[in-house]
């Protein structure tokens, strides 16, 4: 199957991308990211979602008509699977539970992070990362912004957590769980082995290279267990891939491929801007480019720089344990050189 010659993969279309699979795009309210994919598995008896989408009414109304027009209700299907707890994928699920009883599956390397989220919002793992890597100013403008308070019961513990290489039953078929941190601690993928499919969630993104080091709880090295993971997928069989984000079809290998040569390209970036002079994360993020557009951090708003300035930091960190760079503390900023 090659990649959906759909000109807007997030169309409000449903868009069958294997026998009984269906693609649903539900609206995202954020100005990155359009849309997210929620995948449909359809079976004889039972049927099951992978991700759940974001809790917000637009989605909800989405979902529903998406449904609608297989000719089912989210009261038919029996579970979600999530791949990782961001709020884009894990709030719809909880909220799915509530209200109309499916059972969620959640990597259980996730659970550190949804205790995070219900103490502090998952906000102080943020804030303690932007003043390791010197940017005070992302903080004062993220700090303009009315702070939302999490909704505790859709940052619940899911009904099950899903563990490395087990096998899970969805709508009559077998799915190998996967565990990928990276992206998030606890983020999983689901192989179809039987169907040579991929669902690959933010792992793995055909057109844009996922966010690294934004988590509730940070960890020691995001970066480093990213690309262990992506190289854990070229062990793997290729098989299509069916993303969270993108237009579904194409060679998992292919995209890993270019994935690691993206980040090898920019931790090359990385150190030729230390190099070049820049000491602190926040100077390393404005030294570089972002997005497919080029644009400087100025560019962007400020959820994206922090984004930025986040990945900027997993980089030096990987750098540094590479002894590519040298990292020292000063005044609570980590410093390179």
């Amino acid at each position: 199957m090659s990649a959906s010659t759909r000109a807007d993969w997030t169309r409000p279309d449903v868009e069958e991308v294997a026998p009984g699979v269906h693609r649903i795009p539900l609206p995202l309210p954020m100005d990155g990211l359009k849309a997210v994919n929620v995948s449909a598995i359809i079976g004889e008896d039972q049927h099951t979602l992978i991700d759940g989408g974001w809790e917000v009414e637009v989605a909800q109304r989405a979902l529903d008509d998406a449904l609608g027009e297989l000719g089912l209700a989210t009261q038919d299907f029996d579970q979600c699977l999530v791949t990782h707890h961001h709020r884009g994928h894990f709030t719809m699920a909880m909220g799915l539970r509530q209200r109309a009883g499916l059972i969620v599956g959640l990597g259980e390397g996730e659970a550190p992070q949804l205790e995070e989220i219900r103490r502090d919002n998952g906000l102080a793992g943020s804030r303690t990362l932007l003043l390791a890597a010197g940017a005070t100013s992302v903080l004062e403008e993220m700090a303009k912004f009315p702070e939302e308070r999490a909704d505790r019961s859709l940052w619940s513990d899911p009904d099950r957590w899903l563990f490395d290489d087990e096998s899970v039953a969805a709508a009559g078929r077998s799915l190998r769980v996967k565990a990928t941190p990276g992206h998030t601690s606890g983020h999983v993928v689901f192989f179809d082995d039987n169907s040579d499919l991929v669902f690959s969630g933010d792992h793995v993104l055909p057109h844009i290279t996922p966010s690294i080091g934004f988590q509730a709880k940070p960890v020691q090295s995001p970066l480093a267990d990213y690309l262990d993971s992506l190289a854990a997928m070229l062990a793997e069989s290729d098989r299509v891939l069916l993303p969270a984000h993108g237009p579904a079809g194409g060679s998992l290998h292919r995209r890993v491929e270019e994935l690691l040569a993206h980040h090898e390209h920019r931790l090359t970036q990385t150190e030729a801007a230390v190099r070049a002079g820049a000491s602190t994360a926040f100077e390393v993020t404005r030294a570089l480019r972002w997005t497919r557009h080029e644009r400087h951090l100025d560019e962007l708003d400020p959820m994206n720089q922090m984004l930025a300035t986040t990945e900027t930091l997993a980089h030096l960190q990987l750098l540094a344990a590479q002894e590519r760079v040298r990292e020292s503390a000063v005044d609570g900023v980590w410093r390179y050189r």
